[in-house]
């Protein structure tokens, strides 16, 4: 989930992109900005940075590993050649 200080920077960078005048609201309605924002991040589930690049990293190396298993594999499987005869018998 975001961080407090997260939220408020998103709540700042709302309230800069409105138009001049209305971006200088008062202190109660940034607040409801801010609370609106973090039920609606709520809501989707989202995951932070740094969760994500945790979570790449375990994919790239589950993946490798994945790969130098097939190779594994299509080496085993050339070296265990069964004559055609014998196959129906497995």
């Amino acid at each position: 989930m975001l961080s407090p200080k997260q939220l408020e920077e998103m709540a700042k960078s709302v309230m800069e992109a409105l138009p001049p005048g209305i971006g200088q609201l008062p202190e109660q309605v940034q607040q409801n900005v801010k609370a609106s924002l973090s039920s609606v991040f709520a809501k989707m589930d989202l995951v932070t940075r740094e969760e994500f690049d945790v979570q790449k990293g375990v994919l790239q190396k589950t993946r490798a590993k994945l790969e130098a298993l097939e190779k594994r594999v299509e080496k085993l499987e050339a070296l265990h050649v069964v004559p055609d005869e014998e196959k129906g018998l497995e």
